[in-house]
C-alpha cells in the first residue's frame, strides 16, 4: 500500500491491567489520541498516551478494557472481520497428500484453532493459472478451498495486505504443512447461530446417573474390536448404564452408505461418526465406537470434539499376521486376490495410536479380559 493509503492497525494484546494495555503491533501504526477496538467484544477505547518498550506498545486508555492476552485489536475506523469459515488459496508443502475433511491446526496472527478443509474447489496450475478439478493435493501444489474452524478468529481478506489475512496449517507436532491466504469469509458463517437450549448434557447425564464418555476402539480388521465392544456394552448394561454401540460395518449400511474406502471417503466416514458420537454423548450416553479409523489425524479430529477426559482411545492391538490368520469375514483373502482396494494393513496404512488411554493386546488377552479392563477403567473415570 502507498504512503497515502497506510495499512490499517492490527495488533495483538500481550497484557491488560486497569486502564493500560500492552500491544504487539502486527500492521499499521499507533498514535496517542487514536481510537482502537477489541475486535471480538467490540469495546472501543481511546489511547491517551503510549510509549515503546522492547518493541511492544504500552498504552494508557481512557477506560479499562476487558480482553484476554492474544486477542486482536484494530483501528476503530477500520475493523477486522470475525469468522469461522472462509475461502483461501493454499500452497501445500507436505509430502503427505492433503485430503479434504482431515483436521489440521491453523495459526493466523497468533490465533490457533483446529481447521478442516471442507471443500476442495480446484487446484491451480502453476504455469498457466488454469483451474483443474482435484480430490487430493500433492506437495507444492496450490489450490482453492473452503475451511471451517473450531472457533471464530479475527481475519482480513488478502486484498488488505494485512498479516491477519495469512495463515499456516500445521500437524499435531507443529510441523508446517501449508501456507495460505484468506480470500474472503463465507456468508453462511454469519447466517447460522448456535441455539441455546435449557436442557443440556449435564441435565441428561444426571437423569441417567452416569458420566457420558466416548470409548473409541481402533485397530486392524480382525483385531477383535467388535467382539470386545459388544462385551463392553453388555457389561455396562448389566450395571444399569445407558449406552449405544456404533459399529463400522453397521454405520456404513445407513448414514455412511454413500462412502467408499478411498482415503477421502475414510476421512469423511470418521468425521461423520465423530459428530454422531458427539450428539449421543450430549444425550448423556456412554458411546462405544468400534472403527478401524486408521489415520491419527482423524482420531485427533474426533478427540478434539470432546471435553477433557470424555474421549477414551483404546488401541486393540494384534499383528497383521495374526489378524490375517483369523480373517473371520474373509476380507484379507479377498484383498490379497485383488478384490478389495485400499485395505488397511495391506495397500493402505494403519497409523498406530501414539498415546492411547488403553492398549489391549488380543494376542495375549481374551475378549472377556479386554472388556473387563475397559469397564474397570470407565468405573475409575466417574
Amino acid at each position: 500500500m502507498s504512503e497515502e493509503n497506510p495499512k490499517a492497525l492490527r495488533a495483538q494484546i500481550v497484557s491488560t491491567a486497569a486502564s493500560t494495555i500492552t500491544l504487539r503491533v502486527l500492521d499499521g501504526e499507533l498514535s496517542a489520541g487514536d481510537d482502537i477496538v477489541v475486535v471480538r467484544s467490540g469495546q472501543v477505547a481511546n489511547l491517551t498516551s503510549l510509549r515503546v518498550v522492547n518493541e511492544l506498545i504500552e498504552a494508557n486508555l481512557n477506560i479499562a478494557v476487558v480482553a484476554a492476552a492474544g486477542e486482536i485489536v484494530a483501528a476503530a475506523a477500520a475493523r477486522a472481520e470475525i469468522s469461522d469459515q472462509f475461502q483461501a488459496q493454499i500452497l501445500w508443502l507436505s509430502e503427505q497428500d492433503m485430503v479434504p475433511g482431515r483436521s489440521y491446526t491453523l495459526v493466523c496472527a497468533g490465533q490457533t484453532v483446529s481447521a478442516t478443509i471442507t471443500r476442495l474447489k480446484y487446484k491451480v496450475e502453476q504455469a498457466s493459472g488454469k483451474h483443474i478439478a482435484a480430490s487430493t493435493i500433492a506437495k507444492d501444489e496450490t489450490f482453492i478451498a473452503n475451511l471451517s474452524l473450531s472457533s471464530p478468529i479475527v481475519l482480513d481478506p488478502v486484498s488488505t495486505q494485512l498479516k491477519t489475512s495469512l495463515f499456516e496449517l500445521t500437524s499435531g507436532d507443529t510441523h508446517i504443512l501449508a501456507q495460505g491466504e484468506i480470500q474472503h469469509s463465507l456468508r453462511r458463517a454469519s447466517n447460522i447461530h448456535w441455539q441455546a437450549l435449557e436442557v443440556d448434557k449435564a441435565v441428561r447425564s444426571a437423569l441417567k446417573h452416569q458420566t457420558p464418555k466416548i470409548v473409541w476402539l481402533t485397530g486392524l480388521s480382525a483385531s477383535g474390536k467388535s467382539t470386545i465392544a459388544n462385551l463392553v456394552e453388555k457389561k455396562l448394561l448389566a450395571k444399569g448404564m445407558h449406552t449405544y454401540l456404533l459399529d463400522g460395518d453397521n454405520v456404513r449400511q445407513g448414514i455412511n452408505k454413500d462412502l467408499g474406502f478411498t482415503e477421502v471417503d475414510r476421512v469423511e466416514n470418521i468425521r461423520r461418526i465423530g459428530e454422531i458420537s458427539k450428539l449421543m454423548l450430549d444425550a448423556g450416553l456412554i458411546v462405544i465406537a468400534s472403527f478401524i479409523s486408521p489415520f491419527r489425524a482423524e482420531r485427533r479430529m474426533v478427540r478434539a470434539l470432546f471435553d477433557h477426559a470424555e474421549f477414551i482411545e483404546v488401541h486393540v492391538d494384534a499383528s497383521l499376521a495374526i489378524c490375517e490368520a483369523r480373517d473371520p469375514k474373509g476380507l484379507y483373502k479377498k484383498a490379497r486376490q485383488g478384490g478389495i482396494q485400499n485395505f488397511t494393513g495391506l495397500d493402505s496404512p494403519y497409523e498406530v495410536p501414539e498415546k492411547p488411554e488403553l492398549k489391549i493386546e488380543t494376542e495375549t488377552e481374551s475378549a472377556e479380559e479386554a472388556a473387563t479392563k475397559i469397564v474397570e477403567y470407565l468405573s475409575k473415570q466417574r
